[in-house]
C-alpha cells in the first residue's frame, strides 16, 4: 500500500473514533445513548439516514451493475421516494405519539407484548443476517489494498467501529455517519472525473454509453422475472422503501431521536431526494468505467470498482475513496449495532424484567451493543464463506435477504392500521406464514435442484424487489383470514 493512502484511511479511523469521544459528554441515561436524547437536527438526521442505508453496498456494487447492465436500477430509488411519502404520510405520526423507545412499541398498545415481541425478533433476524453481508462487502476495498486476507480486514473494521458505538451510542453513529457520507460522495465524484479522463472525456464516454443502449433508464417490459422494470421499481421500491423505512428500527430510531415530527418527515422525504442522485453517480460511475474499457467481463461486478480505485486512482485520492468504502461499511456497522442493542433492551430486557431504570438501561444496552457488534462481524465472515464462489451482487444478496420479513413487518402495521378485527394472534399466525412462505420463494432457485422439488422452479424465476410486494400480501390476506376464522374482535 501507497503510504499516503494508508495516512489517509488511519486519518480517517482516527477521525471516527475522535467523533465517539467528544459526543459522550453528558451522556447519562438510555435516552441520551439510544436516542440522542431527541435532540438531534432534521438535516443531521438526513444524512445520517442516506449513510446508513448506503452502507458499502451502494459504494461496491452499484458501480458494477452499472458497467454490466444499465441505469434502470434508478427506477427502484424512484420506488423509495414514494414509499418514504407514504411512509411520512401515514406512519410517522404514530411514532410520535408518547414517549416510543422502538419502532415496535407502538404494536404493543395495539395487539399487546407478544406481538411486539415477535415483530421486535422479525427486525433483528432481517437485520443481523442483512448487515452480515454489507460487512463482507465492506472488506473487500480493504482487503484488496492491504493485501489482507478478507477475513482480517473484516475483523480489522470491526473492532474500530466497535468501539466508537460502544462508548458514543446514537450521537456518535449520526455524526460519524455525517463525515462518512461526505468522505465517500467525494472520492466517487473524484472517481467519475477520472474515469471519464479516461474514457476521452465525459461526453464521449456518455456517446460510447448510450450507443450500447446503457443509459437507459426506464424499462415497460411487464414482467414478474425481470429485476429492474418500471413497475417493479416503483411498486417493489415503494414497499420495500416503506417496509425499511417505516418499520425498520434502524430508520426509526433517527427518526424518533428528531426533535419534532415536522423534523423526522423533513429528514424522511429528504433523504429519499438525495438517495435517487447517489445512485445516479455511482452507476454513472460504473458505465463510464465500462466506456473507457476498465470492465473486464472476467472480473466479477463487486470487484471492477475496487480494481479501478486500486489501478487508476492516484495516491492520496485512492486512499480517500478506501477510506469513503470503509465509511459507509462502518456506517453499517455502527447502526446496526446500535440499533439491534436498544431493540433487545427496550423490547425484551425491560419488558421481562420490569427493569426501566434510566442508568441501569444504558449499562445494559451498553453490554448489548459489544455483544451484538461481535455477532455481526462472525456473520460478516459466515457470509464470506456463503458467497466467495458466486458472482450474485453482494447488494442484490443483502435485499434479497431483508425482503423475507420486510413484506412481514409492513404487513402487520397495515394490519394494526387498517383492518379492526385482527388481534395478537392473528398478527403473530400471518407473521409465520409469511416468512415460512418467503423462505420458500427466496430458496426456490437452489431447492428445485432436487427432483421432487423441480415443482418450486417458477417461484425460483421471481424478481427480488416482487418479494416485499408478495410478502405482504401474504400478511394481510393470512391476518385477514385468521381474523375470520377464528372469530377475533378488536382487543380491549
Amino acid at each position: 500500500m501507497r503510504g499516503v493512502d494508508l495516512a489517509v484511511i488511519l486519518i480517517y479511523f482516527a477521525a471516527t473514533m475522535g467523533v465517539g469521544l467528544w459526543v459522550t459528554r453528558g451522556q447519562r441515561t438510555v435516552g441520551d445513548y439510544f436516542l440522542g436524547a431527541r435532540d438531534l437536527p432534521a438535516w443531521g438526521v438526513l444524512l445520517s439516514i442516506v449513510a446508513t442505508e448506503t452502507s458499502a453496498l451502494t459504494v461496491i456494487s452499484i458501480p458494477g451493475v452499472g458497467a454490466r447492465g444499465d441505469l434502470t436500477f434508478l427506477q427502484l430509488a424512484f420506488g423509495y421516494l414514494v414509499g418514504r411519502i407514504l411512509v411520512a404520510r401515514w406512519l410517522l405520526p404514530g411514532y410520535f405519539n408518547g414517549q416510543q423507545e422502538t419502532a415496535y412499541a407502538r404494536l404493543e398498545s395495539r395487539f399487546g407484548p407478544g406481538t411486539r415481541k415477535v415483530i421486535s425478533a422479525c427486525f433483528l433476524v432481517t437485520r443481523f443476517l442483512g448487515d452480515g453481508v454489507r460487512i463482507f462487502a465492506g472488506a473487500i476495498p480493504l482487503a484488496l489494498v492491504t493485501g489482507w486476507a478478507i477475513p482480517s480486514a473484516i475483523l480489522a473494521m470491526g473492532v474500530v467501529t466497535m468501539v466508537y458505538t460502544y462508548i458514543g451510542g446514537l450521537k456518535a453513529v449520526v455524526w460519524a455517519d455525517v463525515i462518512q457520507l461526505g468522505v465517500y460522495l467525494t472520492g466517487g465524484v473524484a472517481a467519475l472525473g477520472i474515469a471519464a479522463g479516461l474514457a476521452g472525456g465525459f461526453p464521449h464516454a456518455l456517446d460510447l454509453a448510450r450507443s450500447a443502449d446503457k443509459l437507459r433508464l426506464f424499462n415497460p417490459t411487464l414482467s414478474l422475472s425481470v429485476p429492474y422494470t418500471v413497475l417493479g421499481g416503483l411498486l417493489g421500491g415503494a414497499m420495500l422503501s416503506a417496509a425499511s423505512h417505516g418499520t425498520d428500527h434502524l430508520i426509526v430510531q433517527r427518526l424518533l431521536a428528531t426533535r419534532s415530527l415536522r423534523d423526522a418527515r423533513r429528514a424522511l422525504v429528504g433523504s429519499g431526494v438525495v438517495v435517487i442522485f447517489q445512485f445516479l453517480l455511482f452507476l454513472l460511475v460504473g458505465v463510464v468505467i465500462w466506456s473507457a474499457g476498465l470492465a473486464p467481463g472476467d472480473v466479477p461486478g463487486d470487484q471492477v470498482f475496487p480494481r479501478f480505485i486500486l489501478t487508476y486512482l492516484p495516491p492520496g485520492l485512492a486512499g480517500l475513496m478506501i477510506a469513503g468504502i470503509l465509511a459507509a461499511a462502518m456506517s453499517t456497522i455502527s447502526s446496526s449495532i446500535n440499533a439491534l442493542a436498544s431493540s433487545v433492551t427496550h423490547d425484551f430486557y425491560a419488558s421481562l424484567t420490569g427493569r426501566r431504570e434510566p442508568a441501569h438501561l444504558l449499562a445494559v444496552g451498553r453490554a448489548f451493543s459489544g455483544l451484538w457488534g461481535v455477532g455481526l462481524v462472525a456473520a460478516a465472515l459466515g457470509f464470506y464463506r456463503y458467497a466467495s464462489g458466486t458472482d450474485t451482487p453482494v447488494v442484490v444478496l443483502a435485499l434479497s435477504i431483508a425482503s423475507v420479513t420486510y413484506g412481514a413487518l409492513l404487513g402487520t402495521y397495515i394490519l394494526a392500521g387498517r383492518w379492526p378485527r385482527a388481534s395478537g394472534r392473528d398478527a403473530i399466525f400471518a407473521t409465520a406464514v409469511t416468512l415460512l412462505c418467503m423462505l420458500v420463494v427466496v430458496f426456490a432457485g437452489p431447492l428445485s435442484a432436487a427432483p421432487a422439488l423441480g415443482w418450486l422452479r417458477p417461484l425460483g424465476s421471481l424478481a427480488w424487489p416482487w418479494y416485499v410486494p408478495l410478502g405482504t400480501l401474504i400478511t394481510v390476506v393470512a391476518g385477514m383470514g385468521s381474523s375470520f376464522l377464528g372469530g377475533s374482535r378488536v382487543r380491549s
